[in-house]
C-alpha cells in the first residue's frame, strides 16, 4: 500500500531515500525534497533561570534579511535565502539545501517581556534571549467609585 502511495504521488521511478531523512525522495540521479512553498527552520528552545533562549541555524542570510516578530507568548522568524548562482535543475546530482522563503513560529512555554528581548547572529546561528515575566508580580487595581 505504501508503494502505491509513492507511485501515485511521485511516479514509478520514485523511491524513498535510504538516508533516513524525512521528506527526501530519490528520483533518477538526484535527491529532491518534498517541500511546501516555504521552508521551516529548525530550533532549540530552552530556559535559564530568567530567560527563554531560542537558537536557530540560519546560514546563508544576513541579519538584515531576517524578520523576528515577538509577542508575550509567541515568536515568529521569517526570511529569504537566495542562491548566488543559477544552476539548471538538470545539472544537479543532489539538491538538499533550501533556497527561498522560510519561517518558523514558536509558541512560548511561558510569557516573556517582548520589549526586553535581544537577538544576536554569530556564525550562522541566530540566538534570541527572551526575558521571562516575573510570575509573582502583583498589580493592585484601584476601584473607581
Amino acid at each position: 500500500m505504501t508503494n502505491d502511495f509513492f507511485t501515485e504521488q511521485f511516479g514509478t521511478e520514485a523511491n524513498v531515500a535510504e538516508s533516513g531523512e524525512a521528506g527526501l525522495i530519490a528520483s533518477k540521479n538526484s535527491i529532491k525534497t518534498n517541500r511546501s512553498e516555504e521552508g521551516q527552520l529548525t530550533v532549540d528552545v530552552y530556559q535559564t533561570e530568567n530567560d527563554i533562549i531560542i537558537k536557530s541555524t540560519i546560514a546563508g542570510v544576513t541579519a538584515d534579511d531576517i524578520d523576528v516578530s515577538i509577542t508575550n507568548d509567541m515568536v515568529t522568524i521569517k526570511g529569504n535565502r537566495s542562491s548566488e548562482e543559477k544552476v539548471k535543475e538538470s545539472d544537479y546530482y543532489y539538491q538538499e539545501l533550501y533556497w527561498g522563503a522560510f519561517s518558523r513560529s514558536i509558541i512560548l512555554p511561558e510569557e516573556i517581556d517582548a520589549d526586553k528581548a535581544k537577538a544576536t547572529m554569530k556564525n550562522g546561528i541566530l540566538t534570541l534571549r527572551l526575558p521571562k515575566l516575573a510570575k509573582n508580580r502583583v498589580k493592585r487595581v484601584r476601584i473607581a467609585s
